[in-house]
Order: structure tokens, then sequence, then C-alpha cells
């Protein structure tokens, strides 16, 4: 039977001389996950991301990708891999067809039209004659993201995408990646430390401190370990509850002895909650996010303060 796995690696290693940017690292994804790699800057990150796409070779271990281990199988595995990692060079005076022209046709990618069909799927299709020094930074990083669309990858390596945006900038590169993980199947590893953001992405998490990935864990592992949850005081909680179960069919709460609710898979969509209930016309004393948030709980893990 053929393996769901994406990716695997068995005690991959990265030496430089006598400093170790990657100690042995064990790790998977898995088709049609959101790998978030989580760590500060120097951790590893960036390492382990050019071991996977072949920008840097390993010292030691070994990678699988799509079932593929040799040299060979995996120069062809990484065409099926579209990567951002570090910024990519882009020409200050061309414009975002231009630019994306002159890289399908340095990287033999073929058909003129993945140009348009790359820019339409990061919304850069309306962009005409603007010139690249000209762009947002948010404009900037979906150029990035429709380079690395060009070859119609399976996979999406993405090292901290949302790395200097504004918060208009990240909701729309989240919403972006989201789309293309459910519609298309993308599957995606995406590095940063930008926490909060993760827990808006990711479906399954991979901490890494020092060179070492120290735990791995679904989404589900996180809530549970940070505890978060929204804590709603309202009249009617019953009342309450019966829209809350209509609106979110998958929604987790408890009412508790004060006749709060407390919600556990929901915060980030705190306002929609609140717009719930006001339609219902069930009155809302207070809403809050209790627990430990993902920054919290990373620090935890690696000690010492977070670079965020």
């Amino acid at each position: 039977m053929m393996s769901k796995n994406i990716m695997m690696s068995k005690s991959l290693t990265k030496t430089y001389g006598s400093f170790t940017a990657l100690y042995p690292t064990t790790l998977s994804i898995s088709k049609g996950e959101i790998l978030g790699l989580v760590g500060r800057n120097g951790a590893g990150k960036t390492t382990l991301l050019k071991l996977i796409t072949g920008q840097c070779l390993p010292t030691g271990g070994e990678l699988e990708l799509f079932s593929e281990t040799t040299t060979e199988g995996l120069r062809q595995a990484r065409q099926r891999i579209g990567a951002i990692v570090e910024t990519p060079c882009f020409y200050r005076d061309m414009t975002a067809r231009q630019n994306l022209e002159y890289y399908r046709i340095q990287r033999g990618i073929p058909g003129k039209e993945r140009v348009e069909a790359a820019l339409f799927e990061v919304g850069l299709k309306d962009t005409g004659n603007k010139k690249f020094r000209d762009f947002s930074m948010g404009m900037k990083q979906r150029l990035a993201l429709a380079l690395a669309l060009m070859n119609h990858p399976d996979f999406l390596v993405l090292d901290e995408p949302i790395n200097g945006l504004d918060p208009l900038g990240i909701v729309e590169i989240r919403e972006l990646l989201l789309t293309l993980n459910r519609e298309k199947q993308i599957t995606i590893l995406i590095s940063g430390h930008v926490l909060a953001e993760m827990q808006s992405l990711a479906t399954n998490y991979a901490f890494i401190d020092g060179g070492r990935v120290i735990k791995t864990m679904t989404s589900q592992q996180l809530e549970e370990s940070c505890g978060q949850y929204l804590r709603l005081m309202i009249d009617h909680e019953t009342r309450a509850a019966v829209h809350l179960e209509k609106h979110f069919p998958d929604i987790r709460y408890s009412i508790q002895a004060d006749k709060s609710i407390h919600i556990y898979n929901l915060q980030g969509q705190a306002d929609e909650v609140t717009r719930v209930l006001v339609e219902n016309n069930i009155r809302l004393s207070s809403l809050e996010t209790r627990g430990t948030n993902l920054e919290d709980y990373f620090v935890s893990l690696v000690g010492g303060t977070q670079d965020v």
C-alpha cells in the first residue's frame, strides 16, 4: 500500500564543521496536513526546510519524499514541491507577470498560461503594469507564493511567509493558504515565530529549539495542553447553547456552575460567536479567552523568553 506520508525524515542531520545546525531529526508530514514548524530565530527551521527542498545536503540520516529516498527519486519528487525558503529575488523594474515569466522560462515550466493561473490563485491578476518596486509587502509575499505555485505543487514548503506583514496582510496570506489546502488538497509545511497566527492555520505542530525537534503534536493536543477556551457570561445560557450548536455543529463546550459557557474549539471565531448571540437577542455581558496561549506554551517547552 502506498504511503500517505508526503515527507519523512529519519535522524536527518546537518553539521557545518564543528557546528551542528540540525541534530538527528525524525519527523513526518501526512497528505493534507498543515504542519507548523515553530521556533525562535536560529532554532534550525530554515536548515530543515533547505534539506527538504534540496538547497543543502544532509550530513547524516535519511529523507523520504513521496515515498522516494534515492538521489534520483528525490530529485523527481522535488518537482512536486513549491517552496519559499528565504526571499526570492524579483526584479524591481519588472511587473508581476514579467517576473513570473522570467522564472517560468528559467525553470523550464511548460505553458505560458501558468503565469496567469498563478497570479489568479494569489489575487494578483489585476496588477497590470505596476512594477515590483511599488508593491506592498503583502503583494510581494503573494508574488513569492505565486512563484511557488507555478509548477502545480502537491506540497508547499514556506519559510516564514507572514514575517513583516501588517495584520491585514497576515489575514490575507492565511486565508489564501487555507484555501489552497482545502480546495486543492495541497499539503503545507510552514515555519514561523508568529505563534498566535499559527494557531489559526496549522493542523499539526513541530516545536524546534537549538537544532532539535523537541515536541510534535496535533492542534487538538495543543489545545488540550494549553487549555485555552472562550468564557462567555450571558443570560439564558441554555437557549444560547441551542443557537450556538445550530450555528457551529462541531462546537465543544460546557455550561459551568456559575452559568458561564466555556467553548473549547472556537477561539479564533469570537466575533462570529458574538454575532450569533446578538442576532438571537441573547445578552452577552462578557467574553474572554482564558488558558495558556501558544507563546506561553512554547516558552514553557524551551525555557527563557520568546522573541516575538
